[in-house]
């Protein structure tokens, strides 16, 4: 069954980056919104839950972190899954967004393999 993903990312580039890697990884996605930082992805959460969110850490306005925890918060995404994708990679700040809601994390730089080995549990 096709999903419906959430792109967060303050860098459009990178934004192009991950959507390329996504499609050479053959995952079912069917329709991609894309935020500029987690202001931004509430709100379109708000009109339109998605069933995947793909989010950086680091980003100006409000970062991953935090909009981990509200998009918690949000009934109407409560079966949503969250993955970040950044290129932190200490330990406990990975552990700290999986307590905090994540349901995954990818370190940059990704590969294809890493992508679908990532998101394909989240493909049902």
């Amino acid at each position: 069954m096709a999903k419906s993903l959430l792109l967060v990312d303050d860098s459009a580039t990178m934004r192009k980056i991950i959507l390329r890697t996504l499609r050479m990884a053959g995952l079912d996605i069917d329709s991609f919104e894309e935020a500029g930082d987690g202001n931004e992805a509430l709100e379109k959460l708000k009109d339109k839950p998605v069933d995947i969110i793909l989010c950086d850490i680091n980003m100006p306005g409000m970062g991953g972190l935090e909009m981990v925890k509200e998009v918690r918060k949000m009934d109407s995404c409560a079966d949503t899954k969250i993955v970040m994708i950044s290129t932190e990679s200490a330990e406990e700040l990975i552990e700290g967004v999986l307590a905090d809601g994540a349901n995954g994390y990818v370190t940059k730089p990704f590969t294809p393999e890493s992508i679908q080995e990532n998101l394909s549990p989240f493909m049902n």
